[in-house]
């Protein structure tokens, strides 16, 4: 026997706030959904009201099923997987699409809500930003309004089932926020979700190719945040190293996969001051870990320092990562090179860029030392026609070649690559590092904003007697763009020689307080880990907290607040106080010599009590009607007066 598939409009009233809390769960789903789910979720949602009004048919389970097959297939083509958050999200939408369409019942709208709060909670893992808060809030407070309005009765109105959904929240409001207090994030969490890998994340890259570039577009977004904790260092020392590239080919500079090396710390002089700091990385799925040059220590586990002063991590950076760190801006490293690194660093491809290395063994031998040597290349690109753009012409079979005697046009890897080449044409070991250069001090909040835009490169040249030392060319070219870092000079006029056009300063300000508020909720709630913890808990009082300690806390608070809302509860819901004019009728009744039946009047009542005889009939009449009036009638104190001044002529009677 089929199941019947017409529908009695009764849902109609309930329906539509089903479909609002699926639409509020699916919203921070939209920019990573394919347009054609989004498409058949509202197509879905729109079919299904239409039924519900006009009383139609539900689709047949065929139809049902070939678009299930149609939409899972679609689901698996796009994403070519149907695991992960992008295709499970994917997958959750089309399931609250089409079960949209065979909804008959309301226990079919109560898996709907489940759904939806699986679609909220999905959301969570790829990001948890700041408006992620406030719109928990609202879901939840939506989907349980939904949930309340589907059993509400027709007197109940919309507003009362949404105090009742807040009180609800409410009451669970205090366990949450002490099992947040006391179960902070792990570092590394129990399982792995693959996040979608559709989008590339901007950041550095492993690999340059300046003669490829045509157009350098600058992004805003943040690589990562620094805390000072003393005076911040001057913007031409704010130097962040990340990975160094010391192969050429002719056009392309790579470097070697990230290796231990145990002694490369050992190999570099520390002196001077010491800066310490604390930076908040933002995740970019490399190894690559940035400090300002050159660090000392780093509190970073499964961390390490290459063979070329450079930190990386084990595993790639998944997620956002905060580490304290100490660097020095006086040392020197490599104090001795092997001839095997001798050569890697000075190998050049034959044939390439024929005329740069002419040049560079020319100057040489014009120059009376390397570091004289050094200082007579950067006097060429200060002196004669090289500018700094982020538009530069693109470069042919000899890009350094092309570069430095046609185009005389670049940005910093186009500098750092001809300045290289030319010192290892003249036999000079050089590297290039890529990295950071500058940042912005947010006023808001006293820290340092460091933004992809920031990404910089800049050369290292190894001298006898001082070890590699950081030559950037780009200094001598555009001195702006080192002194003042690329935020600052955004509004210097600079940047508009660059080709780049920066927004109007009030919209900059109101960014760097939006960020602000970015960089607490990062700090205290979604970098809330152990030792957040333990300095929380220093601050309420509890010295050296264990887990015992705290465990013993949680338990007395949850016990706390348990009884706490059980007396709330029992308050509001405690038995009315006796009614005065109901204690004085029983009184009388008792007087009277009989009992109330069932479901008997007071007027009833008084007609048998003047057939006992028992009382004058006047006495009844007048105690019945003082007694309505007091008990069912408008306010009128005077009837209860009255109603208590006959009981006691009756008792003194």
């Amino acid at each position: 026997m089929s199941k019947p598939r017409g529908t009695d409009g009764s849902l109609l009233a309930s329906l539509p706030w089903t479909l609002s809390a699926l639409a509020l769960a699916l919203l921070p789903h939209l920019q990573f959904l394919p347009v054609w789910i989004t498409g058949a979720f509202l197509a879905c949602a729109a079919w299904r009201y239409l039924i519900e009004k006009q009383r139609r048919l539900l689709p047949s389970p065929w139809l049902r099923g070939l678009l299930a097959l149609g939409c899972f297939l679609g689901v698996l083509g796009t994403y070519s997987s149907i695991s992960g958050v992008g295709p499970g999200s994917a997958l959750l939408a089309v399931m609250a699409a089409l079960k949209l369409l065979e909804t008959r019942k309301r226990r079919d709208q109560f898996v709907l809500l489940f759904i939806a709060i699986f679609l909220v909670m999905s959301s969570l893992l790829r990001e948890q930003y700041l408006w992620s808060l406030p719109y928990l809030l609202a879901a939840l407070l939506l989907i349980m309004t939904a949930w309340l309005r589907m059993s509400a009765m027709r007197a109940e109105t919309a507003m009362q089932s949404f105090r009742t959904s807040s009180r609800l929240a409410l009451y669970a409001l205090p366990l949450a926020v002490a099992m947040w207090v006391f179960f902070p994030r792990i570092s590394t969490p129990f399982w792995a979700v693959p996040i979608d890998t559709s989008a590339a994340i901007s950041g550095l890259d492993d690999t340059m190719s300046p003669g490829d570039i045509s157009s350098l577009s600058l992004s805003d977004a943040v690589a990562f945040r620094v805390n000072f904790k003393d005076q911040v260092p001057a913007a031409r020392d704010q130097y962040w190293r990340g990975l160094v590239l010391h192969r050429f080919n002719g056009r392309t500079w790579s470097g070697n996969e990230p290796m231990l090396d145990g002694r490369a710390r050992d190999e570099i002089a520390f002196s001077g001051e010491p800066i310490e700091y604390t930076i908040t990385l933002e995740p970019t799925q490399q190894q690559w870990v940035f400090a300002l040059e050159l660090p000392y220590s780093w509190s970073l586990p499964r961390t390490n320092m290459g063979r070329q002063q450079q930190l990386w991590r084990v595993h790639p950076i998944d997620q956002r990562l905060s580490y304290e760190a100490v660097s020095y801006t006086d040392y020197r490293a490599d104090l001795t090179l092997a001839a095997m690194f001798h050569d890697w660093y000075t190998g050049l491809p034959n044939e390439s860029n024929p005329k740069t290395r002419a040049l560079a063994r020319q100057m040489h031998a014009a120059a009376g030392s390397n570091a004289e040597f050094i200082e007579a290349v950067l006097q060429k690109f200060h002196s004669e026609e090289y500018s700094y753009t982020l538009k530069p012409p693109a470069l042919g079979r000899d890009p350094v070649d092309q570069f430095l005697f046609e185009t005389r046009q670049g940005f910093c890897e186009h500098y750092a690559s001809a300045f290289a080449v030319m010192m290892r044409a003249a036999d000079i070991p050089a590297r290039i590092v890529l990295g950071y250069q500058g940042g912005e001090l947010n006023p808001v909040g006293s820290y340092l904003i460091v933004r992809q835009a920031d990404a910089h490169a800049w050369t290292e040249v190894w001298l006898e007697g001082v070890g590699w030392r950081r030559v950037d060319p780009t200094a001598a070219v555009a001195p702006e763009r080192i002194d003042a870092g690329m935020s600052a000079s955004m509004f210097g006029g600079a940047a508009a020689a660059w080709g780049l056009y920066a927004p109007s300063e009030f919209l900059h300000r109101l960014s760097l307080s939006w960020d602000a508020l970015n960089a607490r909720w990062n700090e205290w709630v979604l970098g809330y880990g152990p030792e957040n913890q333990d300095k929380f808990m220093q601050l309420l009082g509890m010295q050296k907290p264990d887990w015992q300690k705290m465990m013993l806390t949680l338990l007395g608070l949850v016990f706390g607040m348990i009884i706490l809302i059980s007396l709330l509860l029992a308050w509001r819901y405690r038995a009315p106080r006796p009614d005065r004019a109901a204690m004085l009728y029983r009184r009388f009744v008792k007087k009277c010599g009989m009992a109330l039946q069932t479901g008997e009047t007071p007027v009833a009542f008084a007609a048998r009590a003047r057939a006992s005889a028992k009382l004058a009939d006047n006495v009844i009449d007048s105690i019945t009607t003082d007694y309505l009036v007091a008990r069912y009638g408008r306010p009128d104190p005077g009837a209860l007066l009255r109603l208590e001044r006959q009981l006691r002529q009756l008792d003194q009677r």
